[in-house]
């Protein structure tokens, strides 16, 4: 797979180096330097160069380099990447220049465990703290029995979880978090909606246990099945490795011994059936060359029982805008000339609740006039207990062979961050 794999910081100067095969000299640094850090164009995150291929990915300034000669597969060359990113981040809390070389000690340790003459090992947080530690260990007599287990767990069916975890309470916390993509046209038409979602689990459990988990009825995976109206579709699903894939594809129920701690349990895609939860419509009116009116109306398309927080609509405003008259009977709104925007500000949006903001921005002359590219508005926020997918758990069981109680937690989220955009 890969042959090298470096961290470079944004001036090009190498922080980690290793290389897992013959056919390459530390000098191909060198090319990756001149041919993608100092070169301002280079937009993909793959670049070859003869028969050598750059896979990079950049992170808080830095360069995640994976190098090789052959014809490695593109996502899983980007997984290891990330993986190690993810490592690092659970190891040293941030990763960024001063992370790396603080610790780099460590990161070697890291690299060699989760990369073998060029293929990927075992990447479990979990195990890996078993036996690399930021912390000095004192050794002693129980070293034999310690190593068995690490051992045991490193190569046992479930890499991912020791034998022997104890807890006073069990409780396991399950968050289904989706953020959603919208661009409306000026007329009303959604030109896109999809959501990009993940189930992020929390297991505080002891021993082993089989957890069973359920989703929606009707759940359309493949896209060959035949589709209900109502039926909740899917794309693009991955699982964690714990997850039993041949029980899922018969009963669409995840059967899995979970990690101990947090992970992500599933990612997903979907892009039918998308419920809006805000419905925006602008009306924004040129009046001659002197002045902009604006009226928006926000509307909360979900239960009353609901509710959206943070609500921050950011609506542009014509460059030669000099000021902004905002009226608005919920939340706040300003003009933001640094930005051309005006910012409106909702804490809290009901559900069924509707909003108005009438707005005149006040314009200068110019010697030239230019046509207004009129920005789409951008819309953030996030809804508790809603998924615009229409994901839902049906179930959540824990099975052990104590028969322990254990409390289960689920909750929901549905939020956009800048990808919620509307058209005027």
């Amino acid at each position: 797979m890969i042959s090298a794999f470096f961290i470079f910081n944004q001036k090009g100067e190498v922080l980690i180096s290793r290389l897992y095969r013959t056919d390459f000299k530390r000098s191909i640094a060198d090319v990756f330097r001149i041919q993608v850090v100092s070169n301002s164009d280079v937009r993909s995150p793959i670049i070859t160069l003869g028969s050598t291929s750059f896979f990079h990915v950049r992170v808080n300034n830095l360069y995640v380099v994976a190098v090789t000669k052959t014809n490695a597969n593109a996502a899983l060359v980007f997984e290891f990447c990330y993986r190690f990113i993810n490592i690092c981040k659970s190891y040293f809390g941030k990763i960024d220049e001063e992370s790396v070389k603080n610790n780099f000690v460590v990161i070697y340790e890291l690299i060699d465990e989760i990369n073998d003459f060029g293929y990927p090992q075992n990447s479990e947080i979990d195990t890996l703290k078993t036996y690399i530690t930021t912390e000095s260990i004192v050794s002693s007599a129980v070293i034999p029995e310690e190593s068995s287990k690490i051992t045991t767990q490193a190569t046992g069916a479930t890499s991912w979880r020791r034998a022997d975890v104890r807890y006073k309470k069990n409780e396991a916390f399950v968050d289904v978090i989706e953020n959603i993509n919208l661009s409306m046209s000026a007329k009303g038409h959604v030109l896109r909606a999809d959501v990009d979602g993940h189930i992020q689990m929390r297991a505080y459990l002891t021993g082993t246990p089989e957890c069973k988990f359920g989703l929606n009825d009707k759940l359309v995976i493949d896209k060959n099945e035949k589709s209900m109206g109502d039926a909740v579709e899917l794309d693009d699903c991955r699982f964690h490795q714990c997850v039993r894939l041949n029980d899922f594809d018969a009963t669409r129920t995840i059967s899995f011994i979970p990690p101990d701690g947090e992970f992500e349990l599933m990612r997903y895609r979907s892009t039918s059936n998308v419920k809006l939860p805000l419905r925006i419509t602008p009306s924004v009116t040129e009046v001659g060359t002197s002045q902009v009116q604006y009226t928006i109306t926000v509307k909360a398309n979900f239960n009353v029982k609901l509710s959206a927080t943070n609500v921050v609509l950011r609506i542009p405003t014509p460059l030669n805008a000099t000021s902004a008259d905002c009226k608005v009977a919920t939340g706040k709104a300003k003009y933001a000339p640094s930005e051309n925007v005006i910012v409106w500000k909702i804490a809290r949006l009901q559900g069924g609740q509707e909003c108005t903001l009438s707005a005149t921005a006040m314009l200068t002359s110019t010697t030239t006039r230019q046509v207004w590219a009129r920005p789409p508005i951008d819309v953030d926020f996030q809804v508790l207990m809603f998924t615009a997918s229409g994901l839902i758990v049906r179930f959540l069981k824990v099975f052990e062979k104590s028969n322990y109680q254990s409390v289960k937690w689920v909750r929901y989220l549905t939020k956009a961050e800048g990808t919620y955009q509307i058209r005027f």
